[in-house]
């Protein structure tokens, strides 16, 4: 079981910045992929980025350039620094991880969550 704890939410006014947090249970290393999501208000869940094991990032489309993923292996933790935000941003933001469960006979991919940080945009 992997655990993630976000961090860093808060109140913000539109063009200012946050960095969110997220504290990983395990290694960094022995993960296939950590990476961010959000959810609006009456809105689907939203992917941002993710970071895959050899460290290549991806990142969705509308939010390059705005928001920069990051991890420091040593404190097995995840990083989202969000700038020139919106109030369009407000959002529940979450960190997911992706781990390989191999057992004989295969291997599974399994998916943690933790539990969301608020994030608000004001006008």
């Amino acid at each position: 079981q992997v655990q993630l704890v976000e961090s860093g939410g808060g109140l913000v006014q539109a063009g200012g910045s946050l960095r969110l947090s997220c504290a990983v249970s395990e290694s960094t290393f022995t993960l296939e992929a950590i990476g961010w999501s959000r959810q609006g208000p009456g809105k689907q869940r939203e992917f941002i980025a993710r970071i895959i094991r050899s460290g290549i990032t991806n990142y969705a489309d509308s939010l390059k350039g705005r928001f920069t993923i990051s991890r420091d292996n040593a404190k097995n933790t995840m990083y989202l620094q969000m700038n020139s935000l919106k109030p369009e941003d407000t959002a529940v933001y979450y960190c997911n991880a992706v781990k390989r469960i191999c057992v004989p006979g295969g291997c599974d991919d399994r998916e943690y969550w933790g539990q969301g940080t608020q994030v608000t945009v004001s006008s």
